[in-house]
Protein backbone atom coordinates (compact mmCIF):
# COMPACT_ATOMS: atom_id res chain seq x y z
CA UNK A 1 0.00 0.00 0.00
CA UNK A 2 1.50 3.32 -0.82
CA UNK A 3 2.45 6.16 1.42
CA UNK A 4 -0.09 8.23 0.16
CA UNK A 5 -3.34 6.15 0.77
CA UNK A 6 -1.71 5.77 4.37
CA UNK A 7 -1.86 9.38 4.90
CA UNK A 8 -5.36 9.94 5.17
CA UNK A 9 -6.19 7.36 7.15
CA UNK A 10 -3.36 7.58 9.73
CA UNK A 11 -3.50 11.68 10.15
CA UNK A 12 -6.30 11.57 12.90
CA UNK A 13 -4.73 8.79 14.77
CA UNK A 14 -1.12 10.35 14.78
CA UNK A 15 -2.48 13.68 15.91
CA UNK A 16 -4.77 12.24 18.39
CA UNK A 17 -1.66 11.86 20.67
CA UNK A 18 0.15 15.47 19.81
CA UNK A 19 0.36 18.27 22.43
CA UNK A 20 -2.83 20.39 23.20
CA UNK A 21 -3.10 23.32 21.02
CA UNK A 22 -1.22 26.73 21.41
CA UNK A 23 -3.31 29.32 22.84
CA UNK A 24 -6.05 30.98 20.89
CA UNK A 25 -4.45 33.00 18.15
CA UNK A 26 -4.65 37.12 18.20
CA UNK A 27 -7.10 38.33 15.38
CA UNK A 28 -6.12 41.96 14.35
CA UNK A 29 -8.98 44.38 15.56
CA UNK A 30 -9.22 47.04 13.27
CA UNK A 31 -11.71 48.96 15.00
CA UNK A 32 -9.05 48.26 18.25
CA UNK A 33 -6.94 51.52 18.88
CA UNK A 34 -3.74 51.68 16.53
CA UNK A 35 -0.91 49.32 18.21
CA UNK A 36 2.73 50.78 18.65
CA UNK A 37 3.93 48.00 16.33
CA UNK A 38 1.53 49.65 13.75
CA UNK A 39 2.38 53.25 14.36
CA UNK A 40 6.36 52.28 14.36
CA UNK A 41 5.69 50.64 10.90
CA UNK A 42 3.59 53.66 9.48
CA UNK A 43 7.15 55.89 10.87
CA UNK A 44 9.03 53.42 9.00
CA UNK A 45 7.71 53.23 5.62
CA UNK A 46 6.97 56.96 5.73
CA UNK A 47 10.87 57.65 6.17
CA UNK A 48 11.73 54.96 3.78
CA UNK A 49 9.66 56.17 1.24
CA UNK A 50 10.86 59.64 1.70
CA UNK A 51 14.71 58.13 1.46
CA UNK A 52 14.17 55.46 -0.93
CA UNK A 53 17.32 53.46 -2.23
CA UNK A 54 20.54 54.25 -3.35
CA UNK A 55 20.85 51.50 -5.65
CA UNK A 56 24.61 50.40 -6.62
CA UNK A 57 27.54 47.35 -7.12
CA UNK A 58 26.75 44.61 -5.30
CA UNK A 59 28.36 43.53 -2.34
CA UNK A 60 31.46 41.49 -3.72
CA UNK A 61 30.94 39.05 -1.47
CA UNK A 62 27.95 37.80 -3.84
CA UNK A 63 29.62 37.34 -6.95
CA UNK A 64 26.86 38.93 -8.97
CA UNK A 65 26.50 40.00 -12.51
CA UNK A 66 27.32 43.92 -13.01
CA UNK A 67 23.45 45.19 -14.62
CA UNK A 68 22.04 43.51 -10.89
CA UNK A 69 22.09 46.19 -8.88
CA UNK A 70 21.88 46.55 -4.79
CA UNK A 71 21.33 48.65 -1.97
CA UNK A 72 19.87 48.77 1.62
CA UNK A 73 16.62 50.06 2.85
CA UNK A 74 16.73 50.68 7.04
CA UNK A 75 14.27 49.10 9.62
CA UNK A 76 13.89 49.08 12.94
CA UNK A 77 14.99 46.10 15.14
CA UNK A 78 11.76 46.86 17.34
CA UNK A 79 8.76 48.87 15.65
CA UNK A 80 7.55 50.22 18.61
CA UNK A 81 10.82 51.51 19.22
CA UNK A 82 10.92 53.27 15.57
CA UNK A 83 13.49 55.39 16.80
CA UNK A 84 15.58 53.10 18.52
CA UNK A 85 18.39 50.14 16.94
CA UNK A 86 18.25 49.85 13.24
CA UNK A 87 18.77 47.15 10.85
CA UNK A 88 19.82 47.23 7.33
CA UNK A 89 18.39 44.96 5.05
CA UNK A 90 20.02 44.42 1.63
CA UNK A 91 18.03 44.63 -1.74
CA UNK A 92 19.10 43.59 -5.25
CA UNK A 93 17.21 44.73 -8.77
CA UNK A 94 17.07 44.16 -11.95
CA UNK A 95 15.48 46.63 -13.93
CA UNK A 96 12.88 45.97 -15.97
CA UNK A 97 13.96 45.11 -19.79
CA UNK A 98 10.86 46.64 -21.43
CA UNK A 99 9.77 49.90 -22.90
CA UNK A 100 8.96 52.51 -20.62
CA UNK A 101 5.18 52.04 -21.22
CA UNK A 102 5.30 48.43 -20.33
CA UNK A 103 6.64 48.98 -16.99
CA UNK A 104 4.39 47.85 -13.63
CA UNK A 105 6.73 48.65 -11.07
CA UNK A 106 8.36 46.35 -8.76
CA UNK A 107 8.12 42.63 -8.32
CA UNK A 108 9.45 41.57 -4.48
CA UNK A 109 10.71 37.85 -4.24
CA UNK A 110 11.14 35.86 -0.85
CA UNK A 111 11.72 32.10 -1.27
CA UNK A 112 10.81 31.38 2.49
CA UNK A 113 12.90 29.61 4.84
CA UNK A 114 12.64 31.36 7.11
CA UNK A 115 16.50 32.21 6.87
CA UNK A 116 16.61 32.15 2.90
CA UNK A 117 17.79 35.13 0.99
CA UNK A 118 16.49 36.30 -2.44
CA UNK A 119 19.41 38.38 -3.69
CA UNK A 120 20.10 36.39 -6.75
CA UNK A 121 16.62 36.28 -7.90
CA UNK A 122 16.80 38.78 -10.17
CA UNK A 123 18.60 36.43 -12.32
CA UNK A 124 15.67 35.20 -13.38
CA UNK A 125 14.65 37.30 -15.83
CA UNK A 126 17.17 35.74 -18.03
CA UNK A 127 15.42 32.33 -18.02
CA UNK A 128 12.53 32.44 -21.11
CA UNK A 129 9.88 31.34 -18.69
CA UNK A 130 10.35 34.58 -16.73
CA UNK A 131 11.02 36.99 -19.89
CA UNK A 132 7.83 38.53 -20.45
CA UNK A 133 7.62 39.17 -16.48
CA UNK A 134 11.02 40.44 -16.35
CA UNK A 135 10.06 43.31 -19.27
CA UNK A 136 7.34 44.15 -16.79
CA UNK A 137 8.82 44.41 -13.58
CA UNK A 138 11.92 45.48 -11.97
CA UNK A 139 12.56 42.18 -10.02
CA UNK A 140 13.60 42.71 -6.50
CA UNK A 141 15.22 40.55 -4.16
CA UNK A 142 16.35 40.85 -0.64
CA UNK A 143 17.79 39.35 2.65
CA UNK A 144 15.07 38.85 5.23
CA UNK A 145 16.41 40.50 8.41
CA UNK A 146 19.06 38.70 10.32
CA UNK A 147 19.93 36.67 6.86
CA UNK A 148 23.33 37.46 5.00
CA UNK A 149 24.01 40.43 4.51
CA UNK A 150 21.39 42.00 6.27
CA UNK A 151 22.50 42.08 9.79
CA UNK A 152 23.39 38.13 9.93
CA UNK A 153 22.34 36.31 13.13
CA UNK A 154 24.66 33.74 14.06
CA UNK A 155 24.12 31.16 16.86
CA UNK A 156 27.06 28.81 16.68
CA UNK A 157 30.47 28.90 15.44
CA UNK A 158 29.98 27.80 11.78
CA UNK A 159 33.14 25.38 11.95
CA UNK A 160 31.47 23.73 15.22
CA UNK A 161 27.93 23.19 13.18
CA UNK A 162 28.99 21.79 10.29
CA UNK A 163 31.39 19.19 11.71
CA UNK A 164 30.66 16.00 10.08
CA UNK A 165 30.10 13.46 10.16
CA UNK A 166 27.44 13.10 12.44
CA UNK A 167 24.65 10.07 13.61
CA UNK A 168 21.26 10.35 13.17
CA UNK A 169 19.88 6.70 14.00
CA UNK A 170 16.21 5.55 12.52
CA UNK A 171 15.39 4.37 16.24
CA UNK A 172 16.96 7.03 18.82
CA UNK A 173 17.86 5.24 22.10
CA UNK A 174 17.30 7.57 25.72
CA UNK A 175 20.61 8.12 25.79
CA UNK A 176 20.91 10.18 22.02
CA UNK A 177 17.95 11.40 22.89
CA UNK A 178 19.25 13.06 26.30
CA UNK A 179 22.45 13.98 23.80
CA UNK A 180 20.30 15.65 21.70
CA UNK A 181 18.50 17.71 24.03
CA UNK A 182 21.58 19.08 26.08
CA UNK A 183 22.60 19.95 21.90
CA UNK A 184 19.29 21.67 21.25
CA UNK A 185 20.06 23.47 24.83
CA UNK A 186 23.49 24.96 24.47
CA UNK A 187 22.14 26.32 20.66
CA UNK A 188 19.30 28.02 22.01
CA UNK A 189 21.59 29.63 24.95
CA UNK A 190 24.34 30.61 21.81
CA UNK A 191 21.43 32.09 19.86
CA UNK A 192 20.15 34.23 23.08
CA UNK A 193 24.05 34.89 24.03
CA UNK A 194 24.58 36.27 20.56
CA UNK A 195 21.99 38.17 19.63
CA UNK A 196 21.20 39.19 23.34
CA UNK A 197 17.75 41.46 23.60
CA UNK A 198 17.35 41.44 19.36
CA UNK A 199 16.41 37.45 19.85
CA UNK A 200 13.31 38.55 20.02
CA UNK A 201 12.62 40.28 16.86
CA UNK A 202 13.18 37.84 14.57
CA UNK A 203 9.42 37.31 13.93
CA UNK A 204 7.08 36.56 11.09
CA UNK A 205 5.15 39.84 12.21
CA UNK A 206 8.77 41.40 11.77
CA UNK A 207 8.98 40.24 8.57
CA UNK A 208 5.86 41.35 6.93
CA UNK A 209 6.41 44.70 8.58
CA UNK A 210 9.86 45.26 6.72
CA UNK A 211 7.94 44.05 3.33
CA UNK A 212 5.77 46.99 3.78
CA UNK A 213 8.87 49.27 4.03
CA UNK A 214 10.80 47.74 1.63
CA UNK A 215 7.40 48.19 -0.20
CA UNK A 216 7.86 52.06 0.76
CA UNK A 217 11.74 52.36 -0.44
CA UNK A 218 10.92 51.06 -3.83
CA UNK A 219 8.49 53.75 -4.30
CA UNK A 220 5.47 51.36 -4.32
CA UNK A 221 2.04 52.76 -2.98
CA UNK A 222 0.78 49.23 -3.54
CA UNK A 223 3.04 45.41 -3.38
CA UNK A 224 3.59 43.11 -6.10
CA UNK A 225 4.98 40.07 -4.35
CA UNK A 226 5.33 36.77 -4.36
CA UNK A 227 6.13 34.23 -1.98
CA UNK A 228 7.20 30.32 -1.86
CA UNK A 229 7.08 27.90 1.23
CA UNK A 230 7.46 29.71 3.93
CA UNK A 231 7.21 33.40 1.85
CA UNK A 232 3.30 32.66 1.51
CA UNK A 233 2.94 32.68 5.26
CA UNK A 234 4.56 35.72 5.28
CA UNK A 235 2.72 37.21 2.53
CA UNK A 236 -0.35 35.90 4.12
CA UNK A 237 0.98 37.89 7.68
CA UNK A 238 1.27 40.84 5.25
CA UNK A 239 -2.21 40.65 3.53
CA UNK A 240 -3.84 40.52 7.12
CA UNK A 241 -2.19 43.44 8.47
CA UNK A 242 -1.59 45.47 5.15
CA UNK A 243 -4.66 44.53 2.66
CA UNK A 244 -5.09 47.82 0.74
CA UNK A 245 -1.15 47.86 0.23
CA UNK A 246 -1.53 44.59 -1.43
CA UNK A 247 -1.38 44.82 -5.48
CA UNK A 248 -0.80 41.32 -7.02
CA UNK A 249 0.43 38.45 -4.43
CA UNK A 250 0.99 35.06 -5.65
CA UNK A 251 1.56 32.16 -3.10
CA UNK A 252 3.70 29.05 -4.08
CA UNK A 253 3.55 26.00 -2.43
CA UNK A 254 1.15 27.08 0.90
CA UNK A 255 1.96 26.82 4.00
CA UNK A 256 -1.36 25.93 6.51
CA UNK A 257 -1.61 29.30 8.40
CA UNK A 258 -4.38 27.50 10.68
CA UNK A 259 -2.20 29.84 13.81
CA UNK A 260 -3.24 26.09 15.55
CA UNK A 261 -0.60 24.69 13.37
CA UNK A 262 2.34 27.00 13.68
CA UNK A 263 4.59 25.57 13.66
CA UNK A 264 4.38 22.27 15.71
CA UNK A 265 2.06 20.46 14.24
CA UNK A 266 2.51 21.60 10.73
CA UNK A 267 6.01 19.53 10.94
CA UNK A 268 4.34 16.93 12.23
CA UNK A 269 2.26 16.43 9.28
CA UNK A 270 5.67 17.66 7.02
CA UNK A 271 6.86 14.49 8.11
CA UNK A 272 4.15 12.13 7.94
CA UNK A 273 3.94 13.75 3.97
CA UNK A 274 7.67 12.97 3.53
CA UNK A 275 7.01 9.79 3.98
CA UNK A 276 4.66 9.90 0.60
CA UNK A 277 6.72 11.92 -1.21
CA UNK A 278 10.49 9.64 -0.40
CA UNK A 279 8.12 6.47 -1.98
CA UNK A 280 7.31 8.48 -5.04
CA UNK A 281 11.27 9.23 -5.50
CA UNK A 282 12.08 4.88 -4.65
CA UNK A 283 9.13 4.33 -7.18
CA UNK A 284 10.66 6.21 -9.57
CA UNK A 285 14.11 5.03 -9.06
CA UNK A 286 12.92 1.47 -9.01
CA UNK A 287 11.37 2.03 -12.48
CA UNK A 288 14.57 2.73 -13.73
CA UNK A 289 16.18 -0.58 -11.83
CA UNK A 290 18.38 -1.29 -15.43
CA UNK A 291 20.46 2.19 -14.54
CA UNK A 292 20.32 2.30 -10.75
CA UNK A 293 20.18 -1.33 -9.66
CA UNK A 294 19.10 -0.12 -6.32
CA UNK A 295 15.84 -2.57 -6.09
CA UNK A 296 13.15 -3.25 -8.65
CA UNK A 297 10.26 -1.99 -6.02
CA UNK A 298 10.33 0.45 -3.76
CA UNK A 299 10.78 -1.50 -1.21
CA UNK A 300 14.04 -3.05 -2.51
CA UNK A 301 15.23 0.45 -3.03
CA UNK A 302 14.80 1.06 0.52
CA UNK A 303 17.00 -1.84 1.85
CA UNK A 304 19.64 -0.51 -0.63
CA UNK A 305 19.39 2.84 1.18
CA UNK A 306 19.26 1.35 4.37
CA UNK A 307 22.19 -0.45 3.78
CA UNK A 308 23.80 1.97 2.55
CA UNK A 309 22.91 3.90 5.91
CA UNK A 310 24.27 1.72 7.72
CA UNK A 311 27.58 1.78 6.10
CA UNK A 312 28.31 5.49 6.20
CA UNK A 313 27.81 4.53 9.52
CA UNK A 314 30.49 2.91 9.89
CA UNK A 315 32.78 4.65 7.04
CA UNK A 316 31.29 7.81 6.45
CA UNK A 317 31.26 8.67 2.54
CA UNK A 318 34.63 10.67 1.86
CA UNK A 319 35.23 11.01 5.59
CA UNK A 320 32.49 13.37 5.94
CA UNK A 321 29.01 12.26 4.82
CA UNK A 322 27.33 10.01 7.62
CA UNK A 323 23.67 9.04 8.42
CA UNK A 324 22.61 12.31 9.43
CA UNK A 325 24.67 14.10 6.10
CA UNK A 326 23.23 11.07 3.94
CA UNK A 327 19.48 12.27 5.51
CA UNK A 328 20.17 15.56 4.34
CA UNK A 329 21.39 15.23 0.57
CA UNK A 330 18.48 12.79 0.29
CA UNK A 331 16.11 15.34 1.55
CA UNK A 332 16.64 17.42 -1.49
CA UNK A 333 14.84 14.47 -3.72
CA UNK A 334 11.85 15.24 -1.38
CA UNK A 335 11.45 18.63 -1.96
CA UNK A 336 12.43 18.52 -5.89
CA UNK A 337 12.60 16.11 -8.24
CA UNK A 338 15.09 17.52 -10.34
CA UNK A 339 17.19 16.10 -8.08
CA UNK A 340 16.50 12.96 -8.35
CA UNK A 341 18.72 11.58 -11.19
CA UNK A 342 21.54 12.88 -8.85
CA UNK A 343 20.68 11.17 -5.34
CA UNK A 344 20.35 7.83 -7.45
CA UNK A 345 22.98 7.98 -9.21
CA UNK A 346 25.10 8.63 -5.55
CA UNK A 347 23.37 6.10 -3.90
CA UNK A 348 23.80 3.45 -6.67
CA UNK A 349 27.89 4.63 -7.10
CA UNK A 350 28.23 4.21 -3.27
CA UNK A 351 26.39 0.89 -3.28
CA UNK A 352 28.76 -0.38 -6.20
CA UNK A 353 31.92 0.14 -4.78
CA UNK A 354 32.51 4.10 -5.69
CA UNK A 355 32.10 6.71 -2.38
CA UNK A 356 32.70 9.89 -4.42
CA UNK A 357 29.74 11.36 -6.00
CA UNK A 358 27.94 10.62 -2.44
CA UNK A 359 30.62 12.40 -1.18
CA UNK A 360 30.56 15.21 -3.26
CA UNK A 361 26.86 15.68 -2.96
CA UNK A 362 26.29 15.16 1.35
CA UNK A 363 29.16 15.97 3.15
CA UNK A 364 29.04 19.67 3.82
CA UNK A 365 31.32 22.33 2.02
CA UNK A 366 33.44 24.69 4.40
CA UNK A 367 33.12 27.01 2.19
CA UNK A 368 29.24 26.99 2.64
CA UNK A 369 29.63 26.67 6.63
CA UNK A 370 28.93 30.59 7.51
CA UNK A 371 25.94 30.70 5.42
CA UNK A 372 24.34 27.17 6.55
CA UNK A 373 24.76 28.28 9.86
CA UNK A 374 23.13 31.46 9.42
CA UNK A 375 20.12 30.08 7.66
CA UNK A 376 19.42 27.34 9.98
CA UNK A 377 20.03 30.45 12.85
CA UNK A 378 17.15 32.79 11.39
CA UNK A 379 15.31 29.74 10.72
CA UNK A 380 15.36 28.55 14.47
CA UNK A 381 14.67 32.02 15.97
CA UNK A 382 11.61 33.13 13.69
CA UNK A 383 10.21 29.47 14.08
CA UNK A 384 10.89 29.64 17.58
CA UNK A 385 9.41 32.99 18.01
CA UNK A 386 6.14 32.90 16.12
CA UNK A 387 4.31 30.81 19.03
CA UNK A 388 4.47 28.51 21.28
CA UNK A 389 6.17 25.19 21.28
CA UNK A 390 5.96 22.11 23.94
CA UNK A 391 8.97 22.49 26.55
CA UNK A 392 8.41 19.08 28.19
CA UNK A 393 10.78 16.33 26.17
CA UNK A 394 8.13 13.43 27.20
CA UNK A 395 5.83 15.32 24.78
CA UNK A 396 8.40 15.35 21.93
CA UNK A 397 9.21 11.60 22.55
CA UNK A 398 5.44 10.63 22.33
CA UNK A 399 4.74 12.26 19.78
CA UNK A 400 7.42 12.09 17.09
CA UNK A 401 7.30 7.97 18.39
CA UNK A 402 3.89 8.01 17.18
CA UNK A 403 4.61 9.61 13.93
CA UNK A 404 7.86 7.83 13.32
CA UNK A 405 6.04 4.66 13.19
CA UNK A 406 4.20 5.64 10.07
CA UNK A 407 6.81 7.80 8.92
CA UNK A 408 10.47 7.04 9.53
CA UNK A 409 12.03 8.82 6.75
CA UNK A 410 12.08 12.47 8.38
CA UNK A 411 10.33 12.90 11.51
CA UNK A 412 13.14 12.22 13.60
CA UNK A 413 15.63 14.16 11.77
CA UNK A 414 12.66 17.26 12.14
CA UNK A 415 12.61 16.45 15.90
CA UNK A 416 16.29 17.33 16.04
CA UNK A 417 15.73 20.40 14.23
CA UNK A 418 13.01 22.09 15.93
CA UNK A 419 14.23 20.72 19.43
CA UNK A 420 15.93 24.49 20.49
CA UNK A 421 12.48 25.67 19.87
CA UNK A 422 11.63 23.50 23.45
CA UNK A 423 14.52 25.49 25.49
CA UNK A 424 14.14 28.54 23.59
CA UNK A 425 15.05 31.80 25.91
CA UNK A 426 12.88 34.65 24.22
CA UNK A 427 8.80 35.31 24.69
CA UNK A 428 6.98 33.43 22.33
CA UNK A 429 3.98 34.99 20.39
CA UNK A 430 0.44 33.83 19.76
CA UNK A 431 0.00 33.12 16.00
CA UNK A 432 -1.78 35.46 13.77
CA UNK A 433 -4.97 34.11 12.81
CA UNK A 434 -4.47 35.04 9.04
CA UNK A 435 -7.39 35.95 6.90
CA UNK A 436 -9.35 38.47 4.89
CA UNK A 437 -12.92 39.88 4.03
CA UNK A 438 -14.31 40.20 0.73
CA UNK A 439 -13.36 42.86 -0.72
CA UNK A 440 -10.29 43.87 1.47
CA UNK A 441 -7.80 41.95 -1.02
CA UNK A 442 -7.83 42.52 -4.76
CA UNK A 443 -7.67 39.28 -6.64
CA UNK A 444 -4.59 36.66 -5.13
CA UNK A 445 -3.67 33.54 -6.57
CA UNK A 446 -1.83 30.31 -4.63
CA UNK A 447 -0.07 27.60 -6.70
CA UNK A 448 0.39 23.81 -5.48
CA UNK A 449 1.45 20.67 -6.52
CA UNK A 450 -0.98 18.04 -5.07
CA UNK A 451 1.90 15.89 -3.55
CA UNK A 452 4.36 18.28 -2.08
CA UNK A 453 5.51 16.75 0.98
CA UNK A 454 7.33 20.24 2.42
CA UNK A 455 4.10 22.35 2.30
CA UNK A 456 1.12 19.26 1.71
CA UNK A 457 -1.44 20.35 -0.07
CA UNK A 458 -4.29 20.96 2.22
CA UNK A 459 -2.29 23.96 3.11
CA UNK A 460 -2.90 25.77 0.03
CA UNK A 461 -6.80 24.49 0.41
CA UNK A 462 -6.45 26.27 3.73
CA UNK A 463 -4.84 29.64 2.69
CA UNK A 464 -7.60 30.19 -0.29
CA UNK A 465 -10.55 29.82 2.36
CA UNK A 466 -8.61 32.26 4.79
CA UNK A 467 -7.93 34.72 1.13
CA UNK A 468 -11.40 35.33 0.23
CA UNK A 469 -11.52 35.56 -3.38
CA UNK A 470 -8.45 33.99 -3.36
CA UNK A 471 -7.74 31.65 -6.76
CA UNK A 472 -6.38 28.32 -6.97
CA UNK A 473 -3.71 26.59 -9.77
CA UNK A 474 -2.95 22.92 -8.84
CA UNK A 475 -0.27 20.87 -10.52
CA UNK A 476 -2.35 17.58 -10.47
CA UNK A 477 -0.04 14.21 -9.60
CA UNK A 478 3.16 16.39 -8.77
CA UNK A 479 5.09 16.99 -5.63
CA UNK A 480 7.92 19.12 -6.54
CA UNK A 481 8.19 22.21 -3.90
CA UNK A 482 8.00 25.70 -5.56
CA UNK A 483 5.97 24.98 -9.09
CA UNK A 484 6.01 28.99 -10.63
CA UNK A 485 8.84 29.86 -13.30
CA UNK A 486 10.10 26.89 -14.76
CA UNK A 487 8.68 23.40 -13.78
CA UNK A 488 4.95 23.39 -15.73
CA UNK A 489 3.99 25.27 -18.34
CA UNK A 490 0.59 25.30 -17.83
CA UNK A 491 1.35 26.81 -14.62
CA UNK A 492 3.48 28.82 -15.40
CA UNK A 493 0.74 30.75 -17.83
CA UNK A 494 -1.68 31.03 -15.16
CA UNK A 495 1.01 32.51 -13.34
CA UNK A 496 2.68 35.88 -16.20
CA UNK A 497 -1.39 35.75 -16.92
CA UNK A 498 -1.46 37.20 -13.49
CA UNK A 499 1.24 38.90 -12.90
CA UNK A 500 1.21 40.87 -16.46
CA UNK A 501 -2.92 41.52 -16.33
CA UNK A 502 -4.10 40.55 -12.52
CA UNK A 503 -6.84 38.35 -13.83
CA UNK A 504 -6.92 34.97 -12.42
CA UNK A 505 -8.85 31.45 -12.74
CA UNK A 506 -12.77 31.80 -11.47
CA UNK A 507 -11.95 29.98 -8.35
CA UNK A 508 -9.68 27.20 -9.09
CA UNK A 509 -8.00 25.50 -12.15
CA UNK A 510 -6.19 22.17 -12.44
CA UNK A 511 -2.95 21.57 -15.09
CA UNK A 512 -1.39 18.47 -15.72
CA UNK A 513 1.93 16.72 -14.02
CA UNK A 514 4.81 17.64 -15.53
CA UNK A 515 7.32 14.82 -16.95
CA UNK A 516 8.80 13.07 -14.47
CA UNK A 517 12.66 13.45 -14.48
CA UNK A 518 15.12 11.59 -17.23
CA UNK A 519 17.39 8.91 -15.37
CA UNK A 520 19.92 9.70 -17.24
CA UNK A 521 20.26 13.54 -17.05
CA UNK A 522 21.86 15.13 -13.60
CA UNK A 523 20.31 18.84 -15.32
CA UNK A 524 18.63 20.69 -12.41
CA UNK A 525 17.62 24.35 -11.94
CA UNK A 526 19.78 26.66 -9.32
CA UNK A 527 17.46 29.49 -8.84
CA UNK A 528 15.20 27.73 -6.24
CA UNK A 529 16.17 27.66 -2.72
CA UNK A 530 17.50 24.22 -1.29
CA UNK A 531 16.31 22.69 2.04
CA UNK A 532 17.60 24.87 5.27
CA UNK A 533 20.11 22.79 6.88
CA UNK A 534 17.88 20.79 9.18
CA UNK A 535 20.68 18.31 11.33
Amino acid sequence: MRAAALYGTVLCVALSAMAAPPAPATTPDRTAPISAEARGTRLAAARAAATGISFGPCPEAEMLPDHLRCGTVEVPLDYAAPNGRTLALTVSRARATGDPGERQGSFVYNPGGPGASSITFPLVGELPEWRKIARAYDIVGYAPRGVLPSAPLSCQDPAEFAKAPSDLPAHPSPAYERLRTERAKAYAAGCARHAGAALRHYTSLDNARDLDVLRAALGERKLTFMGASYGTYLGAVYATLFPSHVRRMVFDSAVDPDPGRIWYRSDLDRSLAFESRWEDFRTWVAEHDAVYRLGADAGAVQRSYDTVREAVAERPAGGKAGPAQLHSAMLGAVYYDDYWAMRATALSEYAHGDPKPLADQAAPRAAAARDDENAYAVHTAVRCNDAPWPTDRRVWHRDHTAVARIAPFGTWANAWSNLPCAHWPAPRQKPLDVGTEWGELPPVLILAAERDAVTPYEGALALQRRLSGAALVTERDAGSHGVGGGVNACVDRHLETYLLTGRTPVRRAECAPHRKPNPVSLERRTWRGTPVPTV
